[in-house]
């Protein structure tokens, strides 16, 4: 192996790094070390002028080894892996060290972090001289393509791909598709009606000639990889094996079930409606009381299960705009009506949205503020005579009162959660959920429709609370990535994985029963584990569970291991620091 000369960058990232860590110190501290041709800083690393630093400096100074230390390699790592291939390196030999997620943001004593991110450097110096390249492998694609969801999301990404001449397979576990934007009497801003946006759709892709639909279906079993999955499908009685290339997870959400929360009485008080039977009761075209009287009175509570850390503590989106539709709905139907709108924050996001609450606030509509983390809104009967069924006691925010609030008709606008079989789904197709249950996507920035599994994208409320138009921009996006695979007719597949050493294994194959890809099979006649590289993630788990240290993963090996634990452990030697406080 050729002798490495490494360049090393550390990044500022604006304030986020340099406001915590020394980083000229950093710099001119490691520039010392061996194999350290040159060491640099500057503001933003992974900028266009700082892609341009390092490409200047492999070519001018014939560097064959690169560190960066900025952010999370989760964030850049393909970033700065893509300057190295554009100066003719190979992108695996580079390393990062990430001073800002594990020093800058967690330490408050300048020293103290300067230390720490000198030794994370340090030890992704000496990590990298012992890096190897690797050669990229590609696979063939199958131009069909599996479309999990037959919402507004599935249906738009499904007529994409269709309309491009390639097959689709839509799955819906229901009986119908449109989802919940068929539910929707009008949609907010600008009142269009739900069914005007999704039964076009629903039209076209029926007698679509590249489009299989699926009703009442569900998915038991996908095996396989990027660009040859297998999916077994089970529709009533009958089952059947599709081949697909690409998969698509488009399965929405589900509303909350407010009888959860006690202080608003749904379920036990029959004047309290969910957002979603207020819709239905929009869409049969008049809006009653249980006992079919038209209500003088209507109060909308926001953030019902939404923004409060008992239930689900992120917010639902959707819910304050489409609280300001109802408004006007309702302002439209009963003119003399009172209409009362309780809310924690008004969030109305989005071209138009700001400007539809503006509109509504001058519509005789009360907006009254209350405190998510202190005492919920109380709904209970009103027993004194006067005006309305039931009473919703509150304290109000901006008048610092306590109030009481008359109404015939209580609409709780309930929070988008995910579906109780997403854990099922995430199993199924190989990818990974936040603590909220949704699906996490590759990269929030760079990469947000694709997964950890390559050929499975997500798109749509599935990965997190959003509106139609952000669904929308989310199906053709992966629609995109999909079209671009089958396209190219093949994609380069991740390298990075584990390897048996056929002299050393034992057979006793315990990689198999822990490998979570399913990657690892016994070879019978050889008396082996043998591992099918393009469903391998180089996870490294069979590795550590490997009795005799038969598997090691490709690109982290035991040296180049060993080596990074010896450059975080030892300090940075005196003769460095020395060296670099002379200079």
């Amino acid at each position: 192996m050729e002798e490495p000369r490494i360049g090393v960058y550390v990044c500022w990232c604006g304030t986020n790094i340099s406001k915590t860590v020394d980083v000229e110190q950093v710099t001119a501290a490691v520039s010392k070390l061996p194999h350290v041709i040159i060491a640099r800083n500057y503001k933003y690393m992974c900028s266009d002028p700082g892609q341009d630093l390092i490409l200047k400096d492999i070519r001018e100074h014939q560097l064959n080894r690169v560190v960066v230390s900025a952010c999370s390699p989760r964030i850049h790592e393909l970033t700065f892996r893509k300057v190295l291939v554009n100066a003719g390196l190979n992108p695996y030999l580079f390393e990062m060290a990430n001073i800002r997620e594990q020093v800058s943001w967690v330490h408050d004593d300048r020293d103290i972090a300067t230390g720490k991110a000198t030794s994370l450097v340090k030890a992704a110096i000496q990590r990298v001289a012992h890096h190897e390249p690797l050669e990229k492998r590609r696979v063939d694609i199958h131009p069909a393509t599996l479309i999990i969801g037959g919402g507004i999301t599935g249906l738009t990404a499904a007529m994409e791909i269709a309309d491009s001449g390639n097959q689709v397979h839509l799955i819906e576990k229901s009986g119908r598709l449109g989802g919940m934007v068929s539910l929707l009497h009008q949609t907010h801003p600008h009142l269009t009606a739900g069914n005007e946006l999704i039964q076009p759709l629903i039209d076209k892709a029926q007698p679509h000639p590249k489009v299989r639909v699926w009703l009442n279906s569900q998915i038991e079993e996908v095996t396989g990889y990027v660009g040859n999955f297998r999916a077994r499908i089970r529709s009533g009685e009958e089952v059947e094996e599709l081949d697909c290339g690409n998969i698509i997870v488009a399965t929405g959400t589900k509303p909350f079930d407010p009888s959860q929360i006690p202080e608003y009485g749904y379920g036990m008080l029959p004047g309290v409606i969910t957002s979603l039977e207020f819709e239905e009761m929009l869409r049969k075209g008049k809006i009653v009381t249980k006992d079919g009287e038209s209500p003088c009175d209507i109060a909308i509570i926001h953030c019902v299960g939404s923004r409060n850390m008992e239930y689900h503590p992120y917010c639902s989106r959707v819910c304050c705009t489409t609280a300001l539709k109802f408004a006007n709905q309702i302002r439209a139907a009963l003119p003399d009506a009172g209409i009362y709108q309780l809310y924690a924050d008004m969030r109305s996001f989005g071209k138009g949205c700001e400007e539809f609450y503006m509109r509504t606030s001058r519509r005789g509509v009360i907006f009254m503020m209350f405190d998510q983390k202190g005492k919920l809104p109380v709904v209970k009967p009103n027993n004194t005579g006067g005006r309305g069924r039931l009473l919703i006691s509150t304290r109000e925010l901006l008048s610092g009162e306590e109030i009481e609030i008359p109404a015939d008709l209580v609409i709780l606008m309930v929070a988008s959660e995910a579906r109780e079989d997403a854990r099922e789904t995430a199993h199924l197709t190989g990818i990974s959920l936040c603590g909220n249950q949704f699906f996490i996507e590759k990269h929030p920035k760079l990469d947000p429709v694709a997964t950890t599994t390559d050929g499975v994208f997500i798109a749509g409320s599935c990965q997190g609370p959003k509106d139609i138009a952000d669904s929308v921009s989310q199906a053709r996006a992966a629609a995109a990535r999909v079209l671009a695979s089958i396209l190219c007719g093949s994609v380069e597949v991740e390298v990075t994985t584990a390897v048996v050493n056929d002299k050393v294994c034992c057979g006793c194959q315990t990689c198999i029963s822990v490998c979570p890809y399913h990657a690892i099979h016994f070879d019978e006649e050889k008396r082996v584990s043998e591992v099918n590289e393009i469903l391998c993630k180089g996870c490294g788990t069979c590795g550590s569970a490997c009795p005799t240290g038969a598997i090691h993963a490709r690109h982290f090996t035991d040296d180049q291991i060993l080596s990074q634990i010896e450059g975080l452990l030892s300090p940075i030697t005196l003769k460095a620091m020395e060296m670099a406080m002379e200079d």
